[in-house]
């Protein structure tokens, strides 16, 4: 694939983790919540000066519950307000309680399109995932930001034996030139040997940054970052700084662990075709070898804001909570 040309360079890819934005153990059921603060705080993080300006809404849709729409018309008459230059950003979500179930029942994810139950699995899995990013779409442009859904299957991504194959970033890179906001997201895509598989919101997050190479990579989850073990272990510690050397190797540089196998013991629920937090630090660690920085954090909290505005590019500050991943020519595992 040849390299992109963007106009100006990429500020940060965000990936709005499946179980910070959906209530993961009730199907297909979103963090209404969770997504507001989100979808707030990316546009603060956006906007310089979000707090001074007026939030014109540009969902213009009916809701169920609600009888008007979001925004009146007459707004738009004000330039003054509508005169604002979005940073650089690009959103990738997971599938939470959507998809996930669909996938895992059918056997999506291990291809066999063939099957009966593979084929329409594939489709409910569409129909789940595709369902959600129209609501995180509209979540953020409730809140002014000129997002665009863009449906991996439906922009050209396919896979060979679950790498990326093929991926059609131009459509990407117009929408950026053009001031708009890509939202993609996990999806059921074409597989060349298997037939079909999963194509995780984290792989398309890695893929996107070796392309389009941004400043930093956010990704929000529902725990404060990495641990040494499940967070729900009593004694799990948070891991502050992770360093990746030139082979891809990592090492935990904060805390100092008493242990010393500084490998990191993770869990994934049972439908969660994607990996779960193994497959997130493996991609975030070759980001890292990009030399990009990576910071997972807690979705909707004073840290995630700090990651997302960029904040952190230099110091950690001592009272941020989180996990940053980066590339260290010094590193030695």
């Amino acid at each position: 694939m040849e390299e992109l040309k963007l106009n100006q360079t990429i500020r940060c890819i965000v990936k709005l983790g499946g179980a910070a934005i959906t209530c993961k153990n009730e199907l297909e059921k979103i963090n209404e919540e969770n997504l507001e603060t989100v979808s707030s705080q990316l546009r603060q993080a956006m906007i310089s000066d979000s707090c001074s300006r007026k939030v014109i809404g540009m969902d213009w849709s009916k809701r169920a519950g609600v009888s008007d729409i979001s925004s009146s018309l007459s707004d738009f008459g004000d330039q003054g307000q509508l005169n604002v230059d979005f940073s650089r950003f690009i959103v990738v979500h997971g599938a939470g309680s959507f998809g996930h179930f669909q996938a895992s029942k059918s056997g999506v994810h291990r291809g066999g399109l063939e099957q009966p139950l593979v084929k329409a699995g594939f489709v409910a899995t569409r129909i789940s995932v595709t369902t959600l990013n129209l609501e995180i779409v509209r979540a953020l442009a409730r809140e002014g930001i000129p997002s665009i859904g863009m449906p991996p299957y439906a922009c050209g991504w396919s896979t060979s034996e679950r790498n990326v194959a093929s991926a059609d970033l131009s459509g990407v890179a117009k929408a950026i030139d053009s001031g708009f906001i890509p939202v993609l997201h996990g999806d059921a895509v074409l597989d060349d040997v298997l037939g079909c598989t999963i194509l995780s919101g984290d792989v398309i997050i890695r893929h996107l940054a070796e392309h389009l190479k941004p400043e930093y990579v956010v990704f929000l989850t529902d725990v404060l970052g990495v641990y040494d073990r499940p967070p729900t272990d009593e004694n799990a510690v948070l891991l502050r700084e992770i360093a990746v050397d030139e082979d891809g190797r990592w090492s935990v540089v904060k805390p100092t662990l008493q242990s010393t196998n500084k490998q990191v013991k993770t869990t994934a629920a049972a439908h969660d075709t994607t990996g779960g937090m193994e497959t997130k630090i493996s991609e975030a660690a070759m980001i890292a070898k990009l030399g990009i920085d990576v910071y997972i954090v807690k979705a909707a909290t004073s840290h995630s804001l700090r990651a997302l505005s960029g904040e952190l590019r230099r110091d950690i500050p001592e009272g941020w909570r989180g996990t940053v991943i980066r590339f260290s020519r010094e590193n030695k595992c």
